[in-house]
């Protein structure tokens, strides 16, 4: 490796890797000696954190890892199973670290013992992806595990797996450890996340399905209490290798894979969209190939029980129970699907697999890799596919695939329902009656799914779009741990049948939620889940009702679910045709409102049975952007700034006293967490502090001394716009009121004299060159969309110092009162607000969507057809447009 393979690896990172570009320009001693740390990666990695918090040193350490091993695998240095198992052992690492602090936090004195992590899937192979996340599942003994005086070893099990997992999934700004998904342990739906290993083994001995043996074939001791993990492992070694030949279990991975295959319909036809893990010939089916394989004949041949799949390959070849060339292509194959895998998701760091639809995003793929463009790769990798697929399809003809007892009539039953593609449906259909799905696989399940089931063909049949609805329910009882209480729910409420069949056709993002949480749909049971969210008041005392005794974490779980339902709810609203999706906005944001007030009483309630209070202060929560002017989308995050009142000088009064700063700054941290981190019921929201005074650099909570002080003497022409659309949003009344005085007078005038109208030109023009359009129906970032004309608004406010309402479309009214906006501008507004919101629900990639989708845009705008959106979008942004370049061209 030279000196120029690294410059030129790292001008391609910088060109076309937004997250290792940003990530090198932070590294500063990884960059300027590449060498060294490809020399001992881990080491360099854990080199600078030093003392400070493990959650912090970990992600820093994660951090430092991801980039070590993009330049080693782009610059050729690393070979795939290199990198691969560089990220696997730093998962072990973090993992096993995790597990001692969570342990050692409780029980400082005691030995880490009795608890042990194993891993599962590519973790388990030590076949790591570049973003992936770890499937492991957590085991304890209850004889040796360590517990606190009193407490049973069952209880503090749990909360050491809480902990861990808090560990490792939290986010902040120097990014996030690991993924966890704990999904693979034993009947989820009603396990505790850290199981007892007589009771592991016990389930995996009598009541297991035969597709888990495949998931132990990949299976290690990866963390804390190695000799626990392995002892489980081998006790349960006969249950995962049978010397019995079992093609049941062989067909089930079959049946897998061709659901993967019905379910990714999308992804399966090569190119542009193609998806490397799900597609037909792609990583998946290799790993299958492997790994029916070795269930056929692993049982009476020690030699195949390998867990990489590479390995596992080259081990049935030299048995010779598959062919040697076949083994070479698949081997072939897989290395050059998973190194593109690594360059999508060294991209933005995301936990993708599926190919850029989009030219350009596939170029950027194609070029990080060091080819010319998207065709290049494409033409790479497209003769690896096709030979996977050939080779896939002739194991899976082979092997059989069993139908239901009468799959005509089903298929003949689907056809007349309205599936135009009957037949994928009625494959889908029957992976339900087969029950793999740990959702279907009680009696009860069964035949509770047989009750509804005439109904849910029925209601999918007669949906918008029949195929859209039956696969994405069938995504979701993927994930369910139960299906028996929806499917109850569904056979009694038809009219809910009908609403979720709506769902499914139309809202990909309400759908993926009803995935993970079906409880959701519960909420819209009630009619009322149709009306429009009660006021702030209202739902604040909703969200503030506790139960007797109830402590902190049941409280953020409490408003979690309001929370959850009623943005769910609200996303329903739009697909039923029930409310203008400006009055949806708006209920939106009267939710989040409740939920800051809520949580941010909660939290400093907390914190003060620790700390105490500081005398004559308190804290005020700013909002801005969207929050601020309370018209938020199903997907918009909190733009918050945390400010305190009083004396910076003061210390609180509690048993351990901070001071103010250092008071509030923590406490800062305490209400973004409750907003923020996902719990078991949920995620909530995302919390963007970047505006607050000298952003990023800044501390996080700031005096109102020092708030005032800096908008007046030094903030920027880009930090007054924003402050345009400020609200404070908790705090006492007294103290929002000293917030408003300051926004109000730097508003009016108390600001640098700066020439607002050229920074504006400039931020606009950033903003194109840096974040362009996600798709021709991008309402907000369109050339005359809703940033153009948020830009108008704002310097003609901050030129004329007049119309300032932090709700956009009161402010445009008062502009135009005035003469200074042409009046076309409230309607664009409402326009484009509507369509904003609309498509965040139906179409999040900004893309048109499919002809029964365009048509509940149509009615949700209140136009006729899509021919006229699209018509009355060019109108509108037309409107836009000249009325932004008019205030441009002025002098």
């Amino acid at each position: 490796m030279t000196e120029a393979s690294l410059s030129e690896t790292f001008d391609r990172i910088r060109a076309h890797s937004p997250f290792l570009g940003l990530v090198l320009g932070r590294e500063a001693d990884i960059a300027d000696d590449p060498a060294t740390a490809l020399r001992d990666p881990l080491g360099t990695a854990a080199a600078p954190t030093g003392a400070m918090p493990i959650a912090r040193q970990l992600r820093i350490e994660r951090r430092r890892l991801a980039l070590i091993a993009a330049i080693g695998d782009l610059s050729g240095a690393y070979d795939f199973d290199r990198v691969s198992r560089l990220l696997s052992d730093f998962a072990d690492m973090a993992l096993d670290r995790a597990i001692t602090a969570a342990i050692r936090e409780r029980t400082p004195d005691a030995p880490v013992q009795g608890f042990a992590a194993l891993a599962l899937g590519k973790q388990g192979s030590r076949e790591l992806n570049y973003s992936s996340d770890i499937d492991p599942i957590l085991i304890f003994d209850p004889a040796r595990l360590p517990c606190r005086p009193r407490e049973a070893p069952e209880e503090a099990a749990v909360r050491i797996a809480r902990r861990v997992l808090e560990l490792l999934q939290a986010r902040d700004g120097d990014g996030y450890v690991l993924r966890v998904d704990l999904r693979l342990r034993p009947s989820p739906e009603v396990t505790p996340i850290a199981l007892p290993v007589e009771a592991a083994i016990s389930y995996y001995e009598s009541q297991a399905l035969p597709w888990e043996r495949a998931a132990f074939i990949r299976a290690r001791a990866a963390a804390g209490d190695l000799p626990l993990g392995q002892g489980f492992l081998d006790a349960i070694r006969p249950f995962v290798w049978r010397r019995a030949l079992d093609y049941g279990t062989i067909r089930e991975i079959q049946e897998i894979s061709r659901r993967i295959r019905d379910h990714y319909q999308q992804g399966q036809r090569f190119g542009p969209g193609y998806d490397l893990k799900r597609g037909r010939g792609g990583i998946r089916e290799v790993e299958f190939f492997a790994q029916i394989h070795q269930l056929i004949h692993g049982g009476r041949d020690a030699a195949l029980r390998v867990p990489a799949t590479r390995g596992a390959l080259a081990a049935l070849a030299k048995a010779g129970r598959i062919d040697a060339d076949e083994a070479a292509a698949l081997d072939r194959a897989y290395v050059l699907l998973r190194t593109i895998e690594h360059r999508l998701q060294m991209i933005d760091d995301r936990q993708t697999h599926s190919l850029p639809a989009d030219s350009a995003a596939l170029d950027h793929v194609a070029r990080l890799h060091g080819l010319a463009d998207g065709a290049a790769l494409v033409a790479l990798l497209q003769p690896e596919v096709e030979r996977v697929g050939r080779i896939y399809d002739a194991l899976a003809e082979a092997g059989g695939g069993g139908l239901s007892s009468d799959p005509d009539l089903l298929g003949e039953r689907l056809a007349n329902a309205g599936f135009a593609d009957a037949e994928t449906a009625r494959r889908i259909v029957e992976g339900w009656r087969g029950a793999t799905y740990p959702a279907l696989r009680s009696p009860a399940a069964q035949s509770a799914l047989e009750g509804v089931l005439p109904m849910l063909i029925d209601a999918f049949g007669a949906a918008p779009d029949p195929q859209h609805a039956i696969t994405r329910f069938d995504a979701m009882l993927k994930r369910l741990p139960s299906a028996i209480n929806i499917f109850r729910l569904l056979e009694a409420q038809p009219a809910l049948t009908r609403l979720l069949s709506a769902i499914l056709s139309h809202a990909p993002t309400l759908a993926e939620q009803l995935g993970r949480r079906a409880e959701l749909l519960d909420g819209l049971i009630d009619a009322s889940a149709l009306a429009p969210v009660d006021a702030v008041p209202t739902l604040v005392a909703a969200m503030a009702a506790v139960e007797r005794g109830a402590d902190y974490q049941w409280r953020l779980e409490h408003v979690r679910r309001i929370v959850n339902e009623k943005r769910f709810a609200l996303g329903a609203q739009i697909v039923a045709g029930a409310s203008d999706p400006l009055d949806v906005s708006a209920g939106y944001a009267r939710v989040a409102e409740a939920a800051i007030q809520a949580l941010a009483a909660a939290a400093v309630e907390e914190f003060a049975t620790q700390h105490g209070r500081v005398p004559g202060s308190e804290l005020v929560i700013l909002a801005l952007g969207r929050m601020g002017g309370g018209a938020l989308t199903h997907a918009s995050d909190l733009d918050l700034i945390y400010l305190f009142t009083g004396d910076y000088a003061l210390e609180s009064d509690g048993r351990r006293p901070l001071g103010a700063v250092t008071y509030y700054n923590r406490l800062a941290q305490r209400v973004t967490a409750a907003l923020s981190v996902p719990t078991a019921a949920g995620p909530l929201y995302e919390v963007d502090t970047r505006l607050r005074p000298s952003g990023a650099q800044g501390p996080l909570s700031v005096s109102l001394e020092g708030f005032a002080r800096y908008q007046e003497k030094d903030a920027w022409t880009w930090e007054h716009m924003a402050l345009t659309r400020a609200r404070p949003v908790f705090g006492s009344a007294a103290a929002c009121e000293q917030v408003q005085a300051i926004i109000d007078g730097v508003l009016h005038g108390a600001r640098p004299d700066r020439d607002v109208l050229a920074d504006a030109r400039k931020m606009r023009a950033d903003i194109a060159a840096h974040k362009p359009p996600a798709g021709p129906l991008d309402a907000k970032l369109l050339d005359g969309g809703l940033v153009d004309l948020e830009f108008a608004v704002h310097v003609q406010q901050l030129g004329h110092r007049t119309g300032f309402d932090p709700r956009l479309g009161r402010a445009i009214d008062a502009l135009v009162a005035q003469g200074l906006m042409p009046p076309a501008l409230r309607a664009a507004h409402d326009f484009l607000t509507r369509l904003l919101v609309t498509l965040r629900l139906v179409a999040p990639d900004a893309q048109p969507p499919g002809p029964s989708t365009r048509a509940l845009i149509a009615r949700t705008l209140g136009l006729p057809d899509w021919e006229a959106v699209v018509a009355t979008l060019d109108a509108t942004r037309q409107e836009v447009r000249h009325c932004w370049a008019a205030i441009q061209a002025r002098d």
